[in-house]
């Protein structure tokens, strides 16, 4: 064989396997990057969707101490937030949601409460009734951290 096609195919099987690896670091790449993008996506949506449940129900349950309004559409809407959860969030998310909700329904039935009472249960759980939700959405949205 010719040294000159020796010197050709030598050149031309290097070129093929740069361009391969050009092509398979760059597809690596714009892999682990839109990864990372959908990772932060989810996050965000996560975020937002506890952010609401917290306002929501901070509202009603605050509505159900002080009186004896508590309007079933608010309710239908806090119970669509849980029902999002349950398709992103994990299991220990969504029953701390379940639970705020029982107790935001509970309380609607209680006598209404005054100053001096809202005093007396401080220290409560009922005082904070989203402590464990907020906790469980915490260790939730932390697996994004070590993803």
């Amino acid at each position: 064989m010719d040294t000159a096609y020796f010197s050709a195919i030598a050149a031309l099987s290097g070129s093929v396997v740069g361009g391969l690896t050009s092509l398979a670091a760059s597809w690596v790449s714009q892999s682990a990057q839109a990864r990372s993008n959908q990772l932060a996506s989810d996050k965000n949506r996560r975020q937002d969707l506890y952010r609401t449940f917290v306002e929501e129900s901070s509202r009603l349950y605050g509505n159900a101490l002080a009186s004896d309004k508590v309007e079933i559409g608010d309710l239908v809407t806090l119970y669509a937030l849980v029902s999002r959860m349950r398709i992103l969030s994990s299991p220990a998310v969504t029953q701390a949601a379940d639970d705020v909700v029982r107790l935001i329904i509970t309380t609607a039935f209680e006598p209404n409460i005054t100053l001096r009472d809202l005093r007396q249960m401080i220290g409560t759980s009922h005082v904070d009734p989203l402590k464990t939700f907020s906790e469980a959405c915490r260790d939730d949205l932390r697996q994004f951290r070590s993803a």
